[in-house]
């Protein structure tokens, strides 16, 4: 009951989105509106305004190490890591958008890093690394997530390696219309205003 109850607490947690509430509150619109659609940090960037779209990394990543951190602490280590996964649902998936959300690339770094530290500081260093080399988000997006369940395998952690991959796998699952676009040459690039 308690994993049942920390994926839902995640899920309400990770539905809030924050990229759309802070665009219309700034009176930019409907971020869903410009660019890729989405409600994520990289398309707040497209409008050109930086400040709004750190502020909505920052949200984002921190109801998803929110959602295990509370978890966690009222059920246990595994209630917690129900609760990030429910967070990056909520965020891919909300109830309040139509179930039309985000790609939980920030959500599930802040699930990450509330896991264990050191994974998301490993993950945020292979996106940094692929961001500044190729300047596509989603490349670096999809190679930090596929890179957190190999290190923690290398840390010894095969239930994080496990729990990292299904995040991995959300995500990937996500960028499917960016994948199509990497192949075809036409994928955006970081910094790009819509």
């Amino acid at each position: 009951m308690s994993l049942l109850l920390a994926l839902a607490l995640g899920y309400l947690l990770g539905s809030v989105p924050w990229g759309l509430l802070l665009t219309r509150a700034a009176g930019l619109g409907d971020i869903r509106a410009i660019g890729s659609g989405n409600i994520g940090a990289t398309n707040v960037l497209r409008t050109g305004n930086k400040p709004l779209a750190a502020a909505t990394l920052a949200l984002d990543v921190g109801k998803g190490a929110l959602a295990l951190w509370l978890a966690g602490q009222l059920w246990g280590e595994q209630a917690g890591l129900a609760a990030g996964f429910g967070a990056m649902l909520g965020h891919a998936f909300p109830v309040w958008l139509g179930f039309k959300g985000g790609k939980g690339v920030a959500t599930g770094g802040g699930v990450l890093l509330a896991a264990g530290w050191w994974l998301g500081l490993a993950a945020a260093l292979v996106w940094l690394a692929v961001a500044f080399s190729l300047r596509i988000s989603s490349a670096a997006s999809m190679a930090a997530c596929a890179a957190a369940p190999v290190v923690a395998l290398l840390a010894g952690r095969p239930d994080l390696a496990l729990f990292s991959a299904g995040i991995a796998a959300l995500v990937v699952i996500r960028h499917r219309g960016n994948i199509a676009r990497l192949l075809a040459g036409t994928e955006p690039r970081i910094g790009r205003r819509s």
